[in-house]
């Protein structure tokens, strides 16, 4: 159950980013017009859809268990300041649209697998002996 809500959560997560990511690069006028709505710049186009499409690349290859924490946060903080922009802009409830695919990428997020996770303090350090205290919680460990 948990891999299919992955998959399904991740696979919108995805078809939005490469569709919008698509439609950044390629200059689609409705893509523009809302550039211009929300006050950016034509050339932000062209670095948004291009990191899009790698976070894209990243979430979906096998592996890179770091890049893919880089994607997640990524896309965390594009689709939190595409919101803030439209709020900012007036657009109204059109401001949350975004949230449902921060909601969609913070369940890919909890619902990936051991091998898509990047584990920083649950690997044991085996180049020093135990603390005393290690020592007394696992004794094994101190042998």
């Amino acid at each position: 159950m948990k891999k299919l809500l992955f998959w399904t959560t991740t696979a919108w997560v995805v078809g939005v980013m490469t569709v919008t990511g698509v439609l950044s690069v390629a200059h689609t006028k409705p893509m523009m017009e809302g550039f211009a709505h929300l006050g950016y710049p034509v050339y932000f186009a062209n670095l948004l859809g291009v990191a899009k499409l790698l976070g894209v690349c990243a979430l979906l290859a096998p592996g890179l268990a770091r890049i893919k924490e880089w994607a997640y946060a990524g896309f965390a903080i594009v689709i939190i300041s595409a919101s803030y922009s439209h709020l900012n802009s007036g657009d109204g409830l059109k401001a949350l649209e975004p949230l449902a695919s921060l909601a969609a990428l913070a369940v890919s997020y909890w619902a990936r697998s051991v091998d898509r996770r990047v584990f920083f303090l649950s690997r044991p350090s085996t180049s020093r002996p135990p603390t005393r205290f290690e020592a007394i919680v696992d004794p094994e460990r101190a042998q």
